[in-house]
């Protein structure tokens, strides 16, 4: 009986967190791409281009937190399609917000994951669209998704610098 009551009660909390919609804002901006040849660790004679992104992020993200969320995964990813056709998404930077408190973000930040085109180059590759997403962790139920800032229009990498 008790166990029956307790799995009712969660099943409630559960669903209720489906009553709460949230609309989270924010903002994403490139500030600047770099493109430099290198070597990958797993592929020592493989030349390959590394770009470095430098970005500028402000978001709200308070109205995704109400008393059934644990914690959020933000992270900034990468949108493209290489030379080949390939459509590429590749997570740049990520951070974990565990309290309301820290959900409004206003930084200037570069990414903390290597971002290299495994074909070789971002030569002829399409402009890459940039988003910032996340994933709600709730204490019960299922985890949720979403999007709180893309940039505006699609940025192209630069053309390779070579190191000197």
């Amino acid at each position: 009986m008790l166990s029956t009551c307790l799995m009712a009660l969660l099943a409630a909390i559960s669903l209720s967190t489906f009553v709460f919609t949230a609309d989270p804002k924010g903002s994403l901006a490139v500030s600047s791409i770099q493109v430099f040849p290198g070597n990958a660790r797993r592929y020592a004679n493989k030349n390959q281009d590394f770009a470095f992104v430098n970005f500028n992020l402000t978001a709200d993200l308070t109205p995704l937190f109400n008393w059934n969320t644990k914690q959020l995964f933000l992270y900034v990813s990468a949108e493209y399609e290489n030379k080949r056709g390939v459509k590429n998404e590749v997570v740049i930077w990520d951070r974990i917000v565990r309290r309301k408190e820290d959900a409004r973000l206003s930084l200037a930040g570069r990414n903390k994951y290597v971002f290299r085109e495994l074909s070789a180059s971002f030569k002829d590759a399409a402009p890459a669209h940039y988003s910032l997403k996340y994933n709600i962790m709730p204490y019960v139920g299922v985890l949720t998704y979403g999007e709180a800032a893309r940039t505006a229009e699609p940025v192209p990498f630069p053309e390779r610098q070579e190191l000197s």
